[in-house]
């Protein structure tokens, strides 16, 4: 199982100094990974920071810590303009880039303050269109695409991604919804998340049993797939069970930068 820091782009991570430097001091202390939240406004006059350049920064200051949004809201990006952007960070990066997608929350602000679409199903079938469209283009042949929401004439878009056969792509799932899982089985990995009746809730070792077994019966490529779970979910649970079930990633939540915090950081990877 693989450890990774899960920090949001506002708050104390408002400038993308503190995340670069925060990603060298996990880095050094033995994480995996380090992934940052892709709001572009929260509430009013909030500071937040583009994750895109804060991980751009990351990259620079690193080697071997993998880096990525978690997760982005394809919906509310032109999906070419996407496909530019990670590219050009996992070459940036030499490969260490996962691409983490949703249809992104709150709805009102993030996507209803700019006049964009609001419906959860419209924006559900703009993520799969444009993923299909940035795989197209990863592809580095031609390609056009025709869909509902957006259209593409025929073009080649280089240099192609470092890795292969591309980047992964790692796609947000709230439970006990079906469709986000059944759309997160065709790709390369699931950030689940439990809604419950006054919000998000921390999943029992139960629920990520049943989240497997619902991805398993629903997944048809024999390649590698993630399944993520947070260091709240099943806390009566050991790491060995957690692995055996079958989660490959545990992401610590990391709010601030307080010296305890700090020194969590620097201490490495809590591994019991």
């Amino acid at each position: 199982m693989k450890h990774a820091l899960f920090v949001p782009n506002f708050g104390a991570f408002a400038e993308p100094q503190v995340f670069a430097d925060l990603a060298g001091q996990a880095e050094a202390a033995g994480w995996d990974g380090l992934y940052i939240w892709d709001h572009i406004l929260i509430e009013d006059g909030t500071p937040m920071c583009d994750p895109w350049v804060a991980m751009a920064a990351a990259a620079t200051l690193t080697t071997s810590i993998r880096l990525g949004p978690m997760v982005t809201p394809t919906p509310r990006r032109h999906p070419w303009k996407l496909a530019r952007e990670v590219v050009s960070l996992d070459r940036l990066s030499q490969g260490r880039v996962d691409l983490g997608v949703g249809i992104g929350d709150p709805p009102e602000v993030e996507y209803g303050s700019f006049g964009h679409e609001t419906d959860s199903r419209i924006r559900a079938d703009k993520l799969d269109e444009s993923l299909e469209l940035i795989t197209g283009l990863w592809t580095g042949e031609p390609y056009a695409f025709n869909g509902v929401h957006y259209q593409l004439e025929e073009r080649t878009f280089l240099p192609t991604p470092v890795q292969k056969p591309r980047v992964p792509i790692w796609v947000a799932a709230t439970w006990p919804n079906k469709r986000p899982f059944r759309r997160a089985a065709r790709w390369d990995g699931v950030f689940p998340l439990k809604v419950g009746p006054t919000g998000f809730v921390d999943m029992s070792y139960d629920d990520i049993a049943d989240m497997m077994t619902y991805v398993r019966a629903h997944r048809t490529a024999e390649s590698p797939f993630e399944f993520i779970a947070g260091n709240n979910d099943a806390p009566n649970r050991s790491l060995d069970d957690l692995g055996d079930l079958g989660v490959t990633w545990l992401f610590y939540n990391l709010w601030d930068i307080e010296p305890d915090s700090t020194a969590k950081v620097r201490g490495g990877p809590w591994r019991t």
